[in-house]
């Protein structure tokens, strides 16, 4: 996040399968006003008493919603920054990366990460196996290259080695 996130202006950001809240909180202590979605009422409640724990600062610049990624969409052409980091996704990937990539506004940035379930380098199985996660395929195809920039679309090993790959596509939306 802080890679790909950290240079841009603050502004509306959409933090799609926030879970417990940490890239909610990074983005809201440096000035995002953060809509958050998860299906997990628990996993919400959590991130929310943690925003207050911080501060009232952090805690109002982020709203809530409890939404499952299989059919939630977001309001079109709203959010400056869309996340979607490690998701578990139900259906179609390509389907999804579509349907988050229309709340990102003209100008703005799409951020996607997931575990790559097979190391490319040495076909072993990682701890992802079995998960349908974001592929950078799956991603660049769904997404318009006449609409989109890609900054960044390349598996990437993990900085511990030994601990898997992830797929992190970056992309800025050009209309």
């Amino acid at each position: 996040m802080t890679e790909a996130a950290g240079y841009l202006r603050p502004g509306i950001a959409l933090d799609a399968g926030c879970g417990h809240g940490s890239d909610t909180l990074w983005l809201a202590a440096r000035g995002w006003h953060v809509t958050a979605v998860d299906f997990s009422a628990t996993a919400l409640a959590h991130a929310r008493s943690t925003a207050e724990a911080i501060g009232a600062d952090v805690a109002e610049r982020i709203d809530w919603v409890e939404g499952d990624l299989a059919t939630w969409t977001p309001q079109p052409g709203h959010y400056d920054l869309v996340t979607c980091l490690y998701v578990h996704v139900a259906g179609s990937v390509e389907e999804m990366v579509d349907r988050m990539a229309t709340g990102v506004a003209p100008g703005s940035t799409l951020l996607f990460v997931g575990h790559r379930p097979i190391d490319p380098a040495t076909g072993a199985a990682t701890p992802a196996a079995g998960q349908v996660q974001v592929s950078v395929d799956e991603a660049v195809a769904a997404l318009d290259p006449a609409s989109w920039e890609f900054v960044v679309a390349e598996d990437r090993p993990r900085a511990v080695a030994g601990t898997g790959v992830d797929a992190v596509i970056c992309a800025r939306r050009l209309s």
